[in-house]
Parts: structure tokens; C-alpha cells; sequence
């Protein structure tokens, strides 16, 4: 297999506009919720990475016919509730854990088996968190002895709806069970201890179905209902944003707008975390995009400061944070981060290989059980090992317009899992990376 490794040029700035692709989160679920409705759905702006493409053709495997996606335009022509068809061969979910843990639950209700599997990094990803609360509801999963896939989901099991308090905030697990809850008897009620982002809450009622929020942490829907086909427009991936957003904030002379990018209030995070470290953000022109909130962000170049991020923070922008480890290597004075103990379990150990790259270039930073502790400094160049992980490879290209040297990015190929062209689009902003294969 050919291995993709990136190179970055130290210094320069980010200017111009750009639009990232579409939302990652956003467009698994107007597949999924597209395929189970009744009627055509319509989705503009969906992204064409292999995470999203591998919800895609799992849908197609079982017999949903779907048209696209092309220039981000995909038509799916939904067979309800019940009208999925057995698949003839394993569905696999490559590297997508959205794709695997919100699959679960769907095919938990089918009266059918199947099996999910994935690439190596998701087959020793935790699956754990989803089929003991899935069993708890009356489906039946076997798993690989540590917990992990492949999965095998035995079909017409009776599910019940039930009361489920998260131990660790996700909302992969809550709209993994969310979504057993359409197929469930009776109300699936769930509860977080910190608020998650809410995709697929609005996307339900995007989809005419109805929810029943009891407060800021409780979200609980009845099965046996139907969904409607809709028109989805999915904005820019904040996620995919983070890494500009870091970029123009640490090198001086940028000014970078973003275009279109999703503004959930469960995934602004990373905007509220740069602006309290002394970002210059300004929020353009917010609008709606169907149920999501919109705008364009003006990112200029501003000194930043280290400081103590709350750990309430850490769900609002799990996935970013990596990106956000950069910011703080190129603060004045310390940051902590904590309450984080998820990027522990994610396509690599987020946390010791964000600590493990920054060391390599010159910054001290100390790992954490929940969170790392960075003191800012001064980058140096170096060898980065990404470990396959789409993030770390993204993060550390952007460090380099603040490093001493050149910045050699290993094992960079998943990119294309999250945000494909990101080679290209980055440098027609300014930043000066390569790619090599060998």
C-alpha cells in the first residue's frame, strides 16, 4: 500500500477565503435518516470523504438506492423504517467510528443479522459504550472478545425503550441509541452529563419526527414512528475549519475568512477556547442552513496567551482539540487542558501523539490521563508521526507556519477520510505543504 506522507515549508500566512467541505457529522446522518424516511431526500453540501462514503454504501448494500453524490449533491430515496434488505457481504465502515457506533444502533432494529467491520484503527476502537446500552434495550451483539469489532447484530430482536444516563458525555453513544429508539416499544430516554453536540436531535426533526427535550441534558423520543423525507443543506465542517482557524491565529499577517461553516452551540468549542486565549474571530453573517445555525468566520492573526481551558469545554470540542494543542504550543506562558479523557479512544491515543509531536519539535508537554499540559515555545522542524490519524497529520501541517524548519508528516493517507483536497485548498491560502508518496 502506498504511503502518503506530507511536507510543510516553516512560515508564511493564510489570507483569501475558503469553504471547507461539508459537516463529517452532518452528512452520516442525512444518509442514514434519509435512507429510514419515507420519500426522496435532497442533501447539498455533503462530504466526500471515505467516513461519509462508507455510510453511503452500506445504505446501498442493503438496498437503498441513492444518487450522487456529485459537486456535494446526493439524492437518497428513502424505504422507511422497515424496508432495509438484508446485505449480501459484511458492511465495512473503513475508519469511521460514527459510521460503526450509530450503525449499531439502526441495525439493531432490523430483522435481519449483519456484521460491521472496519480498517485496523477501528477494529480496536471501543464499542463497548454501544452494545452494553444496546443489550440493556434487548438487542442481541457479539463482539470480539476486548469489546471491539467486528460486530455481529442479530437481527428480530424485540427492543425496548429505556432510561439511560451517559457515564462518559458522547454523542456518538446517544445517537447511537436514539436511533435503536425508533425501533424500540415504548420512550428511549437519554440523559448526559455534559451537553454533546445535537446533530441528530435536529436532524430528526428535520425529518418530521418527533422529540421531547426535557432539559439541556435530556432527550428522549417514542419508537414507532415515521420519518419524512427532507431537503438538508450541510454547512462547513467546524472540525475541518478548527485547523485555519488555528493557523491564521498563530501566523502573523493572516486574515482568513471562512465560508458557510456550521455554528452548533454544541460544537462551538473551538472558537470560545481561541478567544479566550486572545484569537481575533469575528462572526460574519449568521443564518440558517435548514436546522443548523450558519456563518462566515474572519480569522486575523493575534498573540495568544496559555491559560487553564475548563474542562467543561472538552465535549464542545473533542475533535478539535488537537488542533487547539498547536494554538497552545505557540502561546506566551502554559496551557492545561483536562476533562478529555475521550481523545484517549479515537482513531489513535490523541493525546500522547499530539504530546509525542510536540515534543519532537521542541515544546514541552506532558501528557495527562484526561487532558496534556503544554508550555509555549518555540517550533522547531521535525519528523511528525500521525499514526494514521487524519487530525494529528492536519494539526501538525498547520504548525509549521510557526516552526523553525520544515515539518515531515508520516502516514497522512486518512486524511482523505474527513477532508478531501485538504493539500489543495490549503495551499491556495498560503500554506506551503507538499504531498509525497512512496
Amino acid at each position: 500500500m502506498t504511503e502518503l506522507n506530507f511536507v510543510v515549508e516553516p512560515g508564511g500566512a493564510l489570507r483569501g477565503r475558503l469553504r471547507v467541505p461539508g459537516d463529517k457529522s452532518i452528512s452520516h446522518r442525512a444518509i442514514m435518516l434519509g435512507a429510514l424516511a419515507d420519500g426522496a431526500t435532497t442533501i447539498s453540501g455533503f462530504l466526500e470523504g471515505e467516513d461519509c462514503l462508507a455510510t453511503l454504501r452500506a445504505f446501498r448494500a442493503m438496498g437503498v438506492r441513492i444518487e450522487g453524490p456529485e459537486s456535494g449533491q446526493v439524492t437518497v430515496h428513502g424505504v422507511g423504517l422497515h424496508g432495509l434488505h438484508p446485505p449480501t457481504e459484511v458492511l465495512d465502515m473503513g475508519n469511521s467510528g460514527t459510521s460503526m457506533r450509530l450503525m449499531a444502533g439502526i441495525l439493531a432494529g432490523q430483522t435481519f443479522d449483519t456484521t460491521l467491520m472496519g480498517d485496523a484503527s477501528l477494529m480496536r476502537r471501543p464499542m463497548g459504550r454501544v452494545t452494553a446500552p444496546l443489550a440493556q434495550m434487548g438487542a442481541q451483539i457479539d463482539s470480539a472478545v476486548q469489546g471491539t469489532a467486528p460486530l455481529r447484530i442479530h437481527g428480530g430482536q424485540r427492543l425496548i425503550g429505556i432510561d439511560y444516563p451517559l457515564p462518559v458525555a458522547s454523542a456518538q453513544v446517544k445517537s447511537c441509541l436514539l436511533l435503536a429508539g425508533l425501533y424500540a416499544q415504548g420512550v428511549t430516554r437519554i440523559t448526559e452529563p455534559a451537553p454533546t453536540r445535537d446533530h441528530t436531535e435536529r436532524m430528526l426533526e428535520a425529518f418530521s419526527y418527533p422529540l421531547q427535550r426535557d432539559n439541556e441534558r435530556t432527550v428522549a423520543l417514542a419508537g414507532g414512528g415515521r420519518l419524512l423525507g427532507a431537503e438538508i443543506d450541510v454547512p462547513a465542517d467546524l472540525s475541518s475549519a478548527a485547523f485555519f482557524l488555528v493557523g491564521a491565529s498563530i501566523a502573523p499577517g493572516s486574515d482568513l475568512v471562512l465560508e458557510h461553516v456550521g455554528l452548533n452551540l454544541t460544537r462551538s468549542g473551538v472558537i470560545d477556547i481561541l478567544r479566550l486565549m486572545g484569537a481575533d474571530i469575528e462572526v460574519l453573517e449568521p443564518r440558517l442552513a435548514g436546522t443548523e445555525p450558519v456563518a462566515d468566520l474572519r480569522v486575523r492573526y493575534a498573540p495568544l496567551r496559555g491559560l487553564r481551558i475548563p474542562a467543561a469545554f472538552a465535549p464542545l470540542a473533542i475533535d478539535e482539540l488537537p488542533a487547539l494543542f498547536v494554538a497552545a504550543a505557540c502561546a506566551e506562558g502554559e496551557t492545561v487542558f483536562a476533562g478529555a479523557e475521550e481523545l484517549r479512544v479515537k482513531e489513535s491515543d490523541r493525546i500522547q501523539a499530539m504530546a509525542d509531536g510536540l515534543t519532537a519539535l521542541g515544546i514541552t508537554a506532558q501528557p495527562l490521563p484526561d487532558g496534556i499540559i503544554i508550555q509555549g515555545g518555540d517550533l522547531a522542524g521535525g519528523l511528525i508521526d500521525s499514526h494514521g490519524d487524519h487530525r494529528i497529520a492536519m494539526s501538525f501541517s498547520v504548525a509549521a507556519l510557526r516552526a523553525a524548519g520544515p515539518i515531515r508528516v508520516c502516514d497522512c493517507a486518512n486524511v482523505n477520510t474527513s477532508f478531501p483536497d485538504f493539500v489543495s485548498l490549503s495551499r491556495s491560502v498560503g500554506l506551503a505543504i507538499t504531498e509525497l508518496s512512496k
